[in-house]
């Protein structure tokens, strides 16, 4: 059993073979996705797409390249899929101090409104963290208690420590699999095997041998790889572990 952590299946470039694709996922060995959203319309099609594919689950958030356009108008729909039983994860939510698409004062009041939405109902937050480690880290250690994933690890092994303090996850996408990404996958050696995840951030951030292509779920299987080798581990080592790592954070069946 493999877990890709972190996809956006919604997206309309699976609109022509979403079915395909989702059975190139079941054949790679990947039996279950977290679908994540990212302002209320994505969120509710999460919702939509795990009630017709077994092995789906939906989340609820506002990315925060979008918050300051959308969280006013978004935020009552999250709050009320949050609420929701089938909802494993509140999010995705962060800060992107790289692009800042919103400026920085919203992605903080969003983040914090997500952390307050994850704390009520105990559920995992999924973090989005790019060019603002100090200022995310301060953010989360406010909301200590509530727990997650730093999804999409980027950086090295220096900046683990606070989130492993908070007892959060740490997730590799296929930027591990990247030749001149040493870094990342000395962070990958770093995270204590309980806390590590694997994901695709689908469509995008396809794996070294798919690069620059649309990335999809069953492509999750490089990553592992990639990290299994890191570890000294088999694939299969790896899979179960981080399987049931991700059953563990986002209590699935």
């Amino acid at each position: 059993m493999i877990t890709d952590t972190h996809a956006h299946v919604f997206y309309d470039a699976f609109d022509s073979d979403r079915d395909a694709m989702l059975a190139r996922a079941h054949a790679a060995g990947v039996s279950r996705v977290i679908v994540v959203g990212t302002d209320a319309a994505s969120s509710r099609a999460a919702f939509a797409l795990a009630a017709r594919h077994p092995g789906l689950y939906p989340t609820a958030g506002i990315h925060p390249h979008d918050c300051e356009e959308r969280f006013a108008s978004d935020r009552d729909t999250i709050a009320e899929l949050a609420r929701d039983p089938r909802c494993v994860a509140i999010g995705e939510t962060g800060l992107d101090f790289f692009r800042s698409l919103s400026s920085h004062d919203a992605q903080i009041e969003s983040l914090r409104f997500h952390l307050e939405l994850a704390r009520a109902h105990s559920k995992p937050v999924i973090v989005h963290c790019r060019d603002a480690h100090p200022r995310m880290a301060e953010v989360l250690g406010e909301a200590r208690g509530v727990i997650g994933v730093m999804h999409c690890w980027s950086m090295g092994p220096d900046e683990l420590a606070p989130y492993l303090e908070l007892g959060y996850c740490i997730s590799f996408s296929g930027v591990v699999t990247y030749p001149k990404n040493a870094a990342n996958r000395a962070a990958a050696r770093a995270v204590p095997l309980e806390r590590l995840l694997v994901e695709t951030d689908c469509p995008y951030l396809a794996p070294q041998s798919r690069r620059g292509k649309r990335n999809e779920p069953a492509y999750v299987t490089e990553t592992l790889d990639v990290v299994a080798r890191e570890r000294g581990l088999s694939s299969a080592e790896l899979a179960r572990i981080t399987s049931d790592n991700a059953a563990r954070l986002f209590r699935l069946a």
